[in-house]
């Protein structure tokens, strides 16, 4: 009788393994071979905690920018600025980032980064709550901008305050602009005008 119940149970496992083997498998996400990624997918707090999703981007090209209120470079600010107003109707955008990984330099709280940014600069493009760019406790959004093995284009690491990250009108990272480097730049200035 224990013979006759094992090879009973023995087929049914052979026939549903036989059935299972014949569907075709289904993709799961982690199955799915790399797809890269883009910026839609992020949502991070602005400066005042309101939810900022990077969805509402879609068609319009991205410069992002970490920033700090106390760095040589902080007067960028002004030019940052002063593009967003200028293509801010042609579809470029500035997204800033406060971040304290520099020597330091962006102390404050998002209430003194928000005054002083409008008290200082007049700045009025999307600043985002204050965020870590490099290290263990870096962003979501910059492992993004900084690892190749998502963005697809390339590795990078945040040499200091004010690098920027240019981002194509379908989400798509392009490319990485030094700290020194003018927000009125040429490279920057024919990338959006392009």
């Amino acid at each position: 009788m224990k013979i006759v119940t094992f090879v009973a149970l023995a087929a049914i496992g052979l026939i549903s393994c036989q059935n299972h083997a014949q569907q075709k498998p289904t993709l799961t996400e982690k199955q799915s071979p790399m797809q890269i990624q883009n910026i839609y997918q992020f949502k991070v707090d602005d400066l005042s905690g309101n939810e900022f999703d990077f969805a509402q981007l879609k068609g319009k090209k991205v410069l992002i920018v970490n920033t700090a209120s106390k760095c040589g470079l902080t007067p960028q600010y002004k030019e940052l600025e002063a593009i967003y107003q200028q293509y801010q109707d042609k579809g470029f955008t500035v997204i800033g980032f406060p971040a304290n990984n520099f020597a330091s330099q962006e102390p404050g709280t998002n209430e003194e980064i928000g005054e002083f940014c409008e008290k200082n600069y007049g700045v009025t493009f999307p600043m985002m709550s204050k965020i870590s760019v490099k290290g263990d406790d870096m962003h979501e959004l910059y492992q993004f901008l900084t690892k190749k093995s998502q963005n697809g284009v390339a590795d990078s690491e945040v040499q200091w305050n004010f690098q920027k990250y240019l981002i194509g009108a379908d989400g798509q990272f392009e490319k990485v602009i030094g700290p020194k480097t003018s927000p009125s730049d040429p490279e920057i200035i024919d990338w959006i005008k392009s």
